[in-house]
């Protein structure tokens, strides 16, 4: 594992469509945000994190599904986009991710393990869950683990 980031973006939207502005002035996801490596991600507002996720998907096509998502299978995409018109989003990548880890595990495993214990992490810090999480799934985590998501954490502070 070998944690790489942030990447930040500008992220204007309506509840239909976002709009991403990288810290190049380009609008597309670039770099590790763009390939189908396994990525961590965060949106926040005013600086706190309201939504943590992670995909081994590219981030475009990640968020293509958050913004049309309709409710069918269960999904109904990121709430936020329904409230307010932009928010900032963080983007880690694994770069050197294991393909299979014990127990069958898929290599997105590591990255679902740091996202769970950053959201812990939010919640025992500030008493809350972020504010538009949804769902979130567990795995037993070791030492890489929260020393990566206590790496997150400082990003913003907390």
């Amino acid at each position: 594992m070998n944690l790489q980031g942030p990447l930040r973006y500008k992220v204007v939207y309506t509840p239909q469509k976002p709009s991403i502005i990288c810290e190049r002035g380009t609008p597309r996801f670039a770099g590790n945000a763009s390939g189908a490596n396994p990525k961590l991600y965060i949106f926040s507002r005013d600086g706190v994190p309201i939504y943590v996720g992670a995909t081994i998907r590219s981030m475009g096509a990640r968020m293509r599904d958050g913004w049309k998502a309709s409710g069918e299978n269960g999904f109904y995409g990121y709430r936020f986009r329904h409230e307010g018109s932009a928010v900032d989003l963080d983007v880690w990548a694994d770069v050197d991710p294991v393909r299979r880890r014990d127990a069958g595990m898929r290599s997105g495993s590591d990255i679902e393990t740091i996202e769970a214990e950053v959201v812990y992490l939010l919640r025992h810090r500030t008493g809350q869950w972020p504010a538009y999480q949804t769902e979130i799934h567990f795995y037993q985590s070791n030492f890489e683990h929260r020393r990566e998501a206590e790496r997150v954490m400082a990003h913003y502070g907390l």
